[in-house]
């Protein structure tokens, strides 16, 4: 199929785009959010095909794949034609939902004319879907080229915009782990998260928009994988850091305590337990290695790339062929 997507998560965009179809991706001259075209740091196969907006006038697409709202102006206006209607829409929610959770109501909620898929059971619960047919797939990716050797006895962590986020991804916790080991934070806007924490460099150093497999290979060598996020979507550099084999410490929120058992990490609420998990994690390489083991052996199982581009074959054939 010819599959016109927007690149907004790289990672999970490199997944999406490693399946047996045409992916048509747009691109602008200035690469802004709405045509950022192919990943600059992440590996794409060829089947992955940068198109200008004139260009999709024109273009044979066989269904659309939205993942921001304002997609569905943005598409019909490109193509000339009428997501959901005119031809076969999906729309994929990597989000939880903000404001008043219990009852907020997603954009694409009570919409008959789409697909509504989330990347986690989580998510489908806590959006008011209303009566929009919903869909689940799991996060799948391709696996990183290394395994965990933990020599550094250093944490990692990957969030983007820390600063601006802040409390959503848990950076007011990371002052407490710095106390334990020192910290390396990989992501997009770290650069000064050290100054913004009031911490030395020597217990915090930033990694700024590091090309996603060099990320890959100084993870592998930190002794475990940090996971703050409070109340975000299940970040797929969790999973990658597990497939890696690293041992996790997370809070026990959203997604995250599904997806890491009891055997590959530790996850709990409590602040202190967590920061005793790094001490235990940061003196017991051994320790580090048995959980770090089970971690991989768990995400190979679940979230392996095979099961997520059948998964969504399955989707997009299903849809296309009810739209016909």
């Amino acid at each position: 199929m010819n599959v016109l997507l927007w690149h907004v998560h790289g990672s999970w965009t490199t997944s999406f785009v490693h399946g047996r179809h045409r992916y048509l991706v747009p691109v602008t001259p200035d690469r802004d959010p709405y045509g950022l075209g192919r990943a600059r740091t992440y590996s794409w196969p060829e089947s992955a095909v940068e198109v200008t907006p004139e260009e999709l006038a024109d273009a044979d697409v066989d269904v659309v794949v939205l993942q921001r709202p304002e997609e569905l102006e943005l598409a019909e206006r490109w193509l000339g034609r009428r997501p959901g209607r005119d031809l076969p829409a999906i729309y994929v929610e990597h989000n939880t939902p903000k404001g008043d959770v219990p009852t907020t109501r997603h954009p694409m909620a009570d919409r008959d004319d789409l697909l509504l898929t989330h990347v986690t059971h989580f998510n489908e619960l806590f959006w008011d879907n209303g009566g929009t047919r919903t869909a689940v797939v799991e996060h799948g990716m391709v696996p990183p080229r290394v395994q965990w050797t933990g020599e550094l006895d250093r944490l990692a962590v990957v969030m983007n915009e820390p600063v601006r986020r802040w409390r959503v991804t848990g950076t007011d916790l990371l002052s407490r782990f710095a106390e334990i080991a020192p910290l390396d934070v990989f992501g997009m806007k770290v650069a000064g998260l050290a100054e913004h924490l009031g911490l030395p460099g020597q217990r915090l150093a930033s990694h700024d928009d590091v090309p996603q497999d060099v990320m890959h290979a100084e993870l592998a060598r930190r002794r475990a994988y940090l996971h703050l996020c409070r109340w975000t979507s299940l970040g797929l550099s969790l999973i990658e850091a597990m497939t890696i084999g690293m041992p996790v410490v997370a809070l026990a929120t959203t997604e995250a305590v599904d997806a890491v058992p009891p055997d590959a990490g530790v996850l709990s609420t409590r602040v202190d337990t967590l920061v005793e998990a790094a001490r235990w994690l940061t003196e017991d390489r051994d320790a580090a290695y048995r959980l770090g083991a089970r971690a991989r052996e768990v995400t190979k199982e679940r979230f392996g790339l095979d099961r997520f581009l059948a998964d969504w074959d399955r989707i997009l054939e299903e849809e296309t062929c009810a739209s016909r």
